[in-house]
């Protein structure tokens, strides 16, 4: 299993152009600007601070990068979206952002979507899963602030989120990120996923100076519309 107690910061970046080299493989983590998303963060790499938090919901405005060990392996901690008070011209930035990543990192092994359990799965939080399943990759939604829930209402939610026809194949775990429930589970999980695909970046190539640069190859897949936080 992946130490995640390794983990650092590598950059931030206001678009998916400003990214490290596509390579290796990397986990995004998506969540509503309340959810507790670098809470969830620092309880998973078991820091206090590697994901800074705000008492000011709407704040992560850049695509934060954090290596693990090295920079093969990699959490990346998009935009939070959702919230009312941001100026519609950066939600809508955003909304571009999240979508071009989406569509164009091949890196990307695994989407964690964060939600509040006792607000789950808003019109944002289904879109994500959505861009998500667009791609075939794995879903871990962290059902986070259980422990403001009793353990009968934590079961009802996830029972219920479980039912959803549309969801099948989504994994759901109860988590606190203030407590640490659910942290040795999602840690296991997203290490089984970072196992897959690594590959070192290759060397770059000189291009003949005879021949025209090739522009680079286009994506099979259609972005998709750009996020429209609620």
């Amino acid at each position: 299993m992946i130490d995640f107690r390794t983990a650092f910061f590598i950059k931030s970046a206001p678009s998916t152009k400003e990214l490290i080299d596509d390579f290796g493989a990397e986990i995004a983590f998506a969540g509503r600007s309340n959810a507790g998303k670098s809470t969830v963060l620092n309880a998973l790499v078991g820091q206090k601070s590697l994901a800074r938090t705000s008492r000011t919901p709407g704040r992560t405005q850049l695509i934060n990068l954090f290596g693990l060990s090295d920079e093969t392996r990699r959490f990346v901690d998009l935009p939070g979206y959702g919230y009312a008070k941001v100026p519609e011209a950066m939600r809508r930035r955003w909304g571009d952002a999240l979508a071009a990543y989406f569509a164009e990192r091949r890196s990307l092994a695994g989407v964690v979507v964060i939600m509040d359990i006792r607000h789950p799965l808003k019109e944002t939080d289904q879109q994500m899963i959505e861009y998500a399943l667009g791609r075939a990759l794995p879903i871990l939604c962290l059902l986070n602030k259980c422990d403001k829930l009793s353990q009968n209402e934590v079961s009802k939610a996830v029972f219920a989120l479980k039912r959803e026809p549309s969801l099948a194949g989504v994994e759901w775990l109860p988590f606190s990120g203030l407590r640490g429930v659910g942290v040795p589970q999602a840690r296991a999980i997203l290490s089984a996923w970072l196992a897959t695909g690594i590959e070192r970046p290759p060397e770059p190539e000189a291009a003949p100076e005879s021949e025209e640069a090739l522009s680079p190859a286009q994506t099979d897949l259609t972005p998709p519309a750009a996020l429209a936080p609620d």
